[in-house]
């Protein structure tokens, strides 16, 4: 990979991009590589950050996301939201999973009884996105993947919640490149087309996880996102409606399930009762970043919640992003404050 400039030159360059007298309100947390999507988890009093690692492709760009063709993963390590970042170089390579192709996107991580789990989307020989898993003993890794992807895995952007009984869940799906829109009731459908104004937008997945962390223990179901009416978005609800980027956090008893609009770029939240939903919309977190895509993680360290997510303040590209961290503060009522990544 080419040298970078000097992150300080960047910062500079990156504040006039934004214009309109906008500075960023969080810096990059690496400069030396490019990261997006970044799954943040605290093991050990420490935080463990699983990002995407984009790179230079000469694919072409399309409407299936090729221009993001990400061959590896690294895991990045803090002490603190407020600390240097390690970079604890690559953990795992598309190379050493037996049935990947092309396309390792966004990653996520869960840990139990002194093994880690690094869960992946990545296409197969069919170009079909499946999601694998793979485990090591270190947070850090090296991660050794399975030999075969997760049956009845399906789409992109895995992330792994942890309920306070124990049980874990994986949440995925993304449309578009994410191929989301192919599958009905578990099976794919082949080659579909995006979903369409005035048709009932397509729904996240969930399925409870296996006590052995490598399979799904159940189908997996629709996670129903309802307005304040009880009601299903339509796919012309594109500033509220799902696009990608699941994630769930627990907070005061209650399940917030976050996740990105897509192509109107809002981070966005809605609470439910329990893991599976339904969950009613609730509002914004993170509006519109540099670049076309919102991805994120929300977690908490040491009574404070911060979110982390990513823009493209220092290569002005999509596909070559940046990580960053904020702090995330509730309402008395339990909402969530809105940020803005600029000021």
């Amino acid at each position: 990979m080419n040298k970078l400039l000097p992150l300080s030159t960047l910062l500079l360059f990156s504040i006039i991009v934004v214009g309109q007298n906008k500075t960023p309100i969080s810096k990059p947390l690496v400069s030396h590589i490019f990261t997006a999507d970044p799954s943040a988890h605290v093991f050990d009093g420490k935080i463990y950050i699983y990002p995407s690692h984009d790179i230079e492709s000469p694919t072409a760009k399309k409407e299936d996301g090729g221009i993001f063709d990400m061959k590896d993963f690294h895991v990045l390590s803090m002490d603190s939201p407020q600390s240097q970042v390690k970079d604890n170089g690559i953990a795992l390579d598309i190379q050493d999973v037996k049935w990947a192709n092309r396309q390792m996107w966004a990653p996520d991580a869960a840990y139990k009884n002194g093994t880690y789990f690094l869960y992946f989307p990545v296409k197969d020989n069919e170009d079909i996105f499946r999601i694998g898993v793979a485990t090591s003993k270190s947070p850090i890794g090296p991660f050794k993947a399975e030999p075969e992807p997760i049956k009845g895995t399906y789409s992109v952007d895995p992330a792994v919640f942890r309920d306070s009984d124990g049980n874990h869940y994986m949440y995925f799906g993304g449309i578009w490149g994410g191929q989301l829109q192919s599958w009905k009731d578990n099976q794919y459908q082949g080659k579909m087309s995006n979903p369409k104004k005035g048709e009932t937008a397509r729904l996240p997945r969930i399925a409870k996880l296996s006590a052995d962390m490598k399979n799904l223990a159940e189908d997996a179901k629709e996670v129903k996102i309802l307005d304040e009416n009880g009601n299903l978005f339509m796919e012309d609800n594109n500033d509220k409606r799902f696009f990608e980027a699941a994630w769930v956090h627990k907070y005061q008893g209650k399940y917030y399930f976050s996740y990105s609009t897509g192509d109107t770029h809002n981070i966005c939240y809605a609470i439910g009762d329990n893991p599976y939903g339904p969950f009613t919309y609730k509002g914004i977190v993170l509006k519109p970043v540099l670049g076309w895509t919102n991805h994120h993680s929300i977690v908490e360290f040491q009574g404070k919640w911060y979110i982390y997510y990513h823009d493209t303040e220092i290569s002005g590209k999509t596909h070559l992003r940046n990580i960053k961290v904020t702090e995330l503060k509730y309402n008395t009522d339990g909402s969530i404050k809105t940020i803005e990544a600029y000021k």
